[in-house]
């Protein structure tokens, strides 16, 4: 098992996920809608959402399109790009890309899919992979044993493992084996 602790002002850089829960709307049908039905009760096609708070826009997100599933209390979205914003709108901290996420809206937590790539300028890092995991309570986001991910950073840094999991909190980030790469770092002298 290896980690890698990276120390930052900017805590918890995974948290720009969490606003797709803001698709989260309800809406209420009434008591003719089907209890059990595979179709979804709203889709929205073309979509961009911007999160504001104090008058300064924290995130911004656009979608192909959103699924959402009120029973199952569950959103599907294809084809998404984010962009998490620092000092007052200014400047982006967080970008990404996902081909597909499925949000359990109850909880927070989302299974992202397809083509992922994740670039915390912040940190000059870059994550990219085929799943991710982001579990909202504990902060956590994981891949699974056997899927690949790779981190590069500008400065040449390029490795790549499996199981891996980061804390967001902590901006520690593990890999349970088949380590494989390079790791640049600058000595402070």
């Amino acid at each position: 098992m290896a980690h890698y602790k990276k120390k930052s002002r900017e805590r918890g850089a995974f948290c720009c996920l969490i606003p797709l829960l803001l698709f989260a709307c309800s809406f209420d049908y009434g008591v003719a809608a089907i209890e059990e039905s595979e179709q979804p009760d709203l889709i929205m096609n073309e979509v961009e959402y911007v999160r504001v708070r104090n008058g300064d826009p924290i995130v911004r997100f656009k979608a192909d399109t959103a699924e959402r599933y009120e029973k199952k209390q569950i959103m599907s979205v294809q084809e998404f790009e984010f962009e998490q914003f620092q000092n007052h709108g200014e400047e982006v901290n967080v970008q990404g890309n996902v081909g597909a996420a499925h949000i359990e809206i109850d909880t927070g937590n989302i299974q992202m899919r397809d083509g992922i790539r994740i670039d915390v300028i912040s940190d000059d890092i870059s994550i990219t992979t085929n799943t991710l995991f982001w579990e909202d309570k504990s902060r956590a986001i994981s891949a699974g044993k056997e899927d690949e991910v790779r981190i590069e950073r500008s400065d040449g840094t390029s490795f790549s493992g499996k199981g891996f999991s980061a804390n967001a909190r902590e901006q520690i980030f593990t890999f349970d084996g088949g380590i494989q790469g390079v790791y640049f770092e600058e000595d402070e002298q």
